[in-house]
């Protein structure tokens, strides 16, 4: 005759055949991981190789495929369910604007779908953070986007590529990353991808946020945040990729002493439809090239004032009256991202106010 166990006597049973050993005891610590993170690869030194074990410099990026990369660190399965994907195979200097258009879309379609819970984007630290700061404004999604390299080869003796991994994958599994927009990690650092910026040709702290400073560490297989940016990022950004195959035409013209209007006369010609002007100091303009700056924007060529020298806010109407030229100010934006948040602006709008109102948001 079969009787029935109640569900809390059979609890009891297993309770009992574990204590004496009948049944193996699973850990919390040996279940399996259950955020899913996908990894794009990109190329760059994380997936480079050099002649020789002592080889830091003058190696060759991009040889190493993401499937690869993965196998090389065995430990990221302990932290999250991972799966590559090899997306482009190139050293950063060669990223261009088709590529992070094609990128920022494979990442929304793979975060809208409830099996990916985050992502991890492996790519050359030369153009890390312009990547990193195009997906910040286009990303729409709440789950953690990390992008994350190396400024060794894996082949190098101390090589920072299978940790930085690691600490992005562990990153992008973590609910302490939701929401807070797209995040870099490298050296067992936490940044922001809008204020972050390569300092150092070679050394392994060459990423930082040297004004405003970092989010966070990574620290003991665990991330501690201790502030955010206020600026908007991802999904509460005006800005939609879904539709577009390229972006506006937006230079940067560089400030130094005896400076000339050459380049950015041929910029202009060219066709450029924005001009980011990294001025010295506060963004100021040599007179040599100031009545060109003025002439383009009559033309209809949007003009931003930048600075060369990396940090501080640069003032409206500070080192030029512009109100009266129709400038627009990059506030504490780079060169290489206000060319970023300009391209964008111009896919809403040609409005010099309207596109201030954006650097002042973002």
């Amino acid at each position: 005759m079969f009787v029935p166990i109640s569900s809390r006597l059979m609890s009891a049973l297993c309770a009992l055949a574990l204590l004496a050993g009948t049944v193996p005891a699973v850990r919390a610590a040996d279940a399996a991981p259950t955020a899913h993170v996908t990894i794009l690869a990109t190329g760059g030194t994380i997936a480079g190789s050099g002649a020789t074990s002592t080889t830091t410099v003058g190696y060759t990026a991009a040889t190493v495929g993401v499937d690869r990369l993965i196998q090389a660190v065995p430990e990221l399965a302990k932290v999250a369910q991972v799966k590559g994907e090899q997306v482009f195979q190139i050293a950063s200097e060669n990223m261009t604007n088709e590529h992070w258009l094609t990128l920022a879309k494979r990442v929304n379609t793979l975060l809208a779908q409830p099996d990916v819970d985050g992502i991890v984007i492996t790519h050359g630290t030369d153009t890390l953070e312009e990547t990193a700061f195009f997906l910040d404004m286009v990303v729409k999604s709440n789950k953690p986007v990390v992008l994350v390299g190396a400024m060794r080869p894996g082949t190098a003796l101390s090589a920072d590529g299978p940790i930085n991994l690691y600490n992005a994958v562990l990153l992008a599994a973590s609910k302490e990353a939701i929401g807070k927009g797209v995040l870099v990690t490298l050296n067992d650092q936490i940044q922001g991808a809008r204020d972050v910026t390569k300092t150092n040709t070679s050394t392994l702290d060459s990423f930082k946020t040297p004004e405003l400073g970092m989010l966070g560490y990574i620290q003991g297989n665990k991330p501690y945040f201790y502030h955010v940016s206020t600026r908007k990022h991802t999904v509460d950004t005006e800005f939609d990729i879904s539709k577009l195959d390229s972006l506006p035409q937006v230079d940067i013209v560089y400030g130094y002493a005896n400076v000339g209007p050459v380049a950015l006369n041929a910029l202009v010609a060219a066709g450029a439809k924005g001009i980011i002007h990294a001025g010295v100091g506060d963004g100021s303009l040599a007179s040599k090239v100031a009545p060109s700056l003025t002439a383009a924007r009559k033309q209809g060529v949007l003009i931003v004032r930048s600075a060369r020298v990396g940090q501080g806010i640069v003032a409206r109407n500070g080192e030029a009256n512009d109100d009266a030229l129709d400038f627009v100010v990059s506030d504490t934006l780079n060169p290489q991202k206000a060319r970023i948040l300009l391209m964008l602006a111009l896919t809403k709008t040609s409005d010099s106010k309207e596109i201030q109102r954006m650097f002042y948001t973002y």
